[in-house]
């Protein structure tokens, strides 16, 4: 399903676009040495009830997960990149943690994913990962307006981020988004310009270019849920939802 927002649900989302961005934010500012990843996920849940939100990850069961994801953010350690789930694992100084959210307000969704390095350090590798991957969504982003095509938003994207080194995964990327978390269209991290969806004002896309360091393989964790790289080393997520408009594109979850 692909919906066009109406400006009434349009003004929604931009509330729950700031949502996320002040949540996500706020839990960067509380990651810091010593931090559990099970408290990121407690200050995640009382942010969103606070917020008279609902969260689109605790009762979520796609086919790709094992049950229910049980938790109120993604919370991604070093190696795993996507839909980590929160354990109790103590943060690390020089740890690349990503976090990935997914909220409702006033029945339309947004989604987010910021990845940073925990405490003093600064391994180059990870600076550069993370690095890569805000180029390319910066990249993706510039190339959608009315008019062009999804294929247009994943050239960009997968130029950044082959020109940055990368192998690049096409087994999961960015998504429709409205009403529900994940809708069509697909957004690969990688494809041929003037192919596919036609964007039209009133389209929100999430957006969410990723990389792992030295490989394109995903293996999954014991919980069902994560994925990390094959290889063990690093990767980076960024994420924004933006909403095509009648100049380009508008990034609902910006930092204030």
């Amino acid at each position: 399903m692909i919906e066009i927002l109406n400006p009434t649900l349009l003004a929604r989302a931009k509330d729950t676009g700031a949502l996320v961005a002040d949540i996500l934010q706020t839990l960067k500012s509380r990651s810091t040495i010593g931090t559990s990843l099970l408290d990121i996920d407690r200050w995640a849940k009382a942010m969103i009830v606070e917020a008279g939100a609902q969260s689109c990850y605790v009762d979520y069961a796609p086919s790709f997960g094992r049950g229910p994801f049980g938790h109120y953010i993604c919370t991604a350690v070093n190696d795993a990149v996507l839909h980590g789930r929160p354990y109790d694992y103590t943060l690390a100084d020089g740890d690349l943690l990503t976090l990935d959210l997914a909220v409702s307000t006033g029945g339309v969704a947004a989604d987010a994913a910021i990845s940073f390095i925990v405490g003093d350090a600064k391994p180059p590798e990870s600076v550069a990962l993370i690095s890569a991957t805000e180029r390319a969504l910066a990249a993706g982003i510039a190339a959608a307006g009315p008019g062009a095509r999804i294929g247009d938003i994943s050239h960009a994207i997968g130029t950044v981020l082959s020109e940055a080194g990368y192998p690049i995964n096409t087994e999961f990327g960015g998504h429709g988004i409205g009403s529900t978390m994940h809708q069509d269209p697909h957004v690969s991290n990688t494809g041929r310009p003037g192919r596919g969806y036609k964007l039209r004002p009133g389209l929100l896309l999430a957006l969410e270019p990723w990389v792992m360091a030295d490989t394109a393989k995903l293996v999954t964790d014991a919980d069902g849920w994560t994925l990390r790289s094959a290889t063990g080393c690093r990767t980076a997520h960024s994420e924004h939802t933006i909403a095509i408009t009648d100049d380009g594109a508008e990034i609902l979850t910006l930092p204030k």
